[in-house]
């Protein structure tokens, strides 16, 4: 069978594919049980054995992993297979804390590398596409998660990583790659520099982009496509679960990630209560691991708040775009805000530039906010400040300060953006 062809399991009868999740999300979770003791822990405390589960609704009544658990036992004890079958150790940067250790079986990589090519296939790969990869090599997944990825689908594959964006101007340039993979941040950086050569993005070679490792709206999706010759399509996926590929836009469709659910079993809680929700509720995503086997992962808290939706492209669910997490939410004098719905209302106004950060800082006892962003090359000010500050206010419900600075003050990022600076005393 063709590598460009859909796999059986793609467009399985759903009840096959339940069939399959049961037998594997049985196996996981003894797996975890027998090979994990912080796992057995939590499942004894919890008055709940993996044959307890003998529907897929049965997942629920074993408790939650979450970040503070890979913290606990750090740097190796979730792993749950000694340390001769690992062959690949990936970490988070650990930004808030002690990095987060993942470990992959020869299996593991094997079963990644053939998610991820899976997933440029679905966002409209062709043999004999470039792939210009621009996400960081290293401890960070990206890179190498989207490097096996294209090399398994059998892609010509440029290993760029992030950085050096003249000489990653001068390569799209000299390669004619088809494909990038890179954070939607850093794709616009990639842009600036093509205007700053007297290039124009329009006219590359590029006709796709796999844009993941941050949050992004569909207004800054726009934004991409309409200043470049890309179709901007979204990857979604996080270290703990595996990496890149645990979900995928469909390029026909471009309607929400689809969750690869041969691998990766889905549920939506409330972020407070942890109670399971609807179907179709926006909530919090949790996934457990159905094949995994250095690190099996059960009912894993990914702080990124989505909501499920019925499979259109394939017969597997699908998860609307990741805008948020939980933990990136600011409450700003008792108004729950989230950078994605400022990026939002920046991008509707076509003379600012996507280049903006939030500055947090104290006024008096109160939590105050400033959004400093960038006008659009070319661009005039006229009344831009007041009229982003009138809308944050308006939709929002917050008052800020917004503040036009010269292009370039904001930093450009290379990888993940940072758009939240903390300037408030230290307590």
């Amino acid at each position: 069978m063709s590598t460009f062809s859909l796999e059986p399991v793609e467009k399985a009868p759903l009840a096959e594919l339940r069939k399959l999740q049961l037998e594997r999300l049985k196996w996981s979770l003894q797996h975890a049980y027998d090979n994990v003791a912080h796992y057995r822990k939590k499942f004894d405390a919890a008055g709940v054995k993996p044959s307890d589960c003998r529907t897929l609704a049965d997942l629920a009544k074993f408790p939650f992993t979450a970040k503070a658990d890979l913290r606990e036992t750090y740097p190796f004890g979730m792993f749950a297979v000694p340390m001769d079958k690992v062959v690949r150790i990936h970490a988070s940067s650990g930004t808030t804390g002690k990095p987060t250790v993942v470990g992959y079986t020869a299996k593991d990589i094997d079963t990644w590398s053939n998610l991820m090519a899976r997933s440029i296939r679905a966002a409209g790969a062709r043999p004999g596409d470039k792939v210009h990869n621009a996400y960081g090599y290293g401890l960070f997944t990206g890179g190498l998660g989207a490097h096996y990825g294209a090399e398994r689908l059998g892609l010509v594959t440029i290993p760029l990583s992030g950085g050096m964006t003249e000489r990653q101007v001068q390569l799209i340039q000299d390669f004619k790659p088809d494909i990038i993979m890179v954070t939607p941040s850093y794709m616009l950086a990639i842009a600036d520099e093509m205007e700053k050569q007297g290039i124009d993005p329009k006219k590359c070679s590029l006709r796709i982009g796999l844009f993941g490792a941050e949050p992004w709206t569909n207004e800054m999706r726009k934004s991409i496509e309409a200043r470049t010759s890309l179709s901007a399509i979204d990857l979604y996926g996080l270290s703990e679960v595996m990496g890149p590929g645990v979900a995928q836009e469909i390029a026909e469709t471009k309607d929400g990630l689809t969750i690869w659910e041969d691998h990766f079993f889905p549920e939506i809680v409330d972020p407070q209560s942890g109670k399971a929700l609807p179907e179709g509720d926006m909530g919090e995503l949790v996934f457990t691991s159905l094949t995994k086997e250095a690190l099996p992962v059960i009912r894993y808290r990914t702080r990124d708040l989505t909501r499920l939706l019925p499979g259109t492209a394939r017969i597997m669910r699908r998860m609307e775009k990741i805008t948020g997490r939980s933990d990136d939410m600011l409450i700003i004098r008792g108004v729950n805000v989230f950078p994605s719905q400022i990026e939002e209302l920046v991008l509707k106004q076509p003379e600012l530039s996507p280049h903006y950060v939030l500055e947090l800082s104290k006024d008096g006892p109160l939590d105050h906010l400033t959004v400093l962003v960038e006008l659009a090359p070319g661009a005039e000010d006229a009344g831009a400040a007041a009229k982003l500050q009138h809308n944050i206010k308006s939709y929002i419900g917050v008052s800020t300060d917004v503040r036009i600075v010269p292009i370039t003050t904001i930093e450009r990022s290379i990888g993940k953006a940072k758009r939240v600076v903390d300037k408030r005393p230290k307590a």
